[in-house]
């Protein structure tokens, strides 16, 4: 049964059967068994593809179905497969493209694409568009777990900005591209840690829950740059998509 009129992605993962091979070598297997091959029998598919995850831009959903079956034809005989959990073809649902699908939504390079409530010229409507993901939120929230930052407590602040600001600009500048306002997390988990820091720091806080969160936000009021995620994401209040 073909879908409405709009655009599908045929996601796939190809995996090298055998022994591993360097993620060089693999870049370049997959560039001629899969670049050039699509560019050649499938130059109306548009694709974007990072090693050997790829996204495949098709009209129809049985354009995306022919697709997928030559994409596995093609990698069966150079010891490759598709990873059946992987690959899916999805109905990109926006504002113009109302059916219904089994799947609305996609994970590529740490983002999701779905569709999401945006905000232009006339109003509000709703666009197909990426945010960070939640396996990615869950990667960056470990990472920030495993910093320890209420262990550090022969730092001061100003050590502890020096020592995570580079890594949270990092996620900020590749994540808050689009939708900033998904980041919120990342800010509330680093201020919790650093909650927790201030408690076992200063003896006076600790116990004293509220007076702890008013030494932080002392020290925000003084110093708003001190800490990358409190000017660059606090300052995207009120937004719902777009970079910052």
């Amino acid at each position: 049964m073909q879908m409405p009129d709009g655009t599908l992605v045929a996601r796939e993962k190809g995996t090298p059967q055998g022994s591993p091979i360097s993620p060089l070598l693999a870049n370049l297997f997959m560039h001629y068994a899969f670049d050039r091959w699509i560019d050649r029998e499938f130059p109306g598919c548009p694709f974007e593809r990072y090693a050997d995850d790829v996204v495949v831009h098709c009209t129809t959903e049985r354009q995306a179905r022919t697709l997928w079956a030559a994409i596995a034809e093609r990698f069966w005989p150079l010891g490759l497969e598709l990873r059946p959990e992987k690959t899916k073809v999805v109905y990109c649902k926006d504002t113009h493209r109302r059916g219904d699908a089994e799947h609305t939504s996609f994970d590529f390079l740490g983002y999701t694409f779905r569709p999401r409530r945006a905000h232009g010229k006339r109003g509000f409507f709703v666009s197909f568009s990426p945010a960070m993901s939640n396996q990615a939120k869950k990667a960056k929230g470990k990472q920030i777990r495993d910093w320890h930052l209420n262990r550090r407590t022969g730092m001061d602040l100003s050590g502890i900005a020096e020592d995570i600001n580079p890594h949270v600009r990092g996620w900020i500048n590749y994540y808050g591209a689009f939708y900033r306002s998904e980041l919120y997390f990342l800010s509330k988990r680093i201020d919790e840690h650093l909650y927790r820091w201030a408690m076992e720091k200063f003896k006076r806080l600790r116990g004293r829950p509220f007076q702890t969160w008013a030494f932080l936000n002392g020290v925000r009021k003084r110093e708003p740059r001190l800490f990358a995620h409190w000017h660059l994401i606090a300052s995207t209040a009120g937004r719902t998509a777009g970079a910052g």
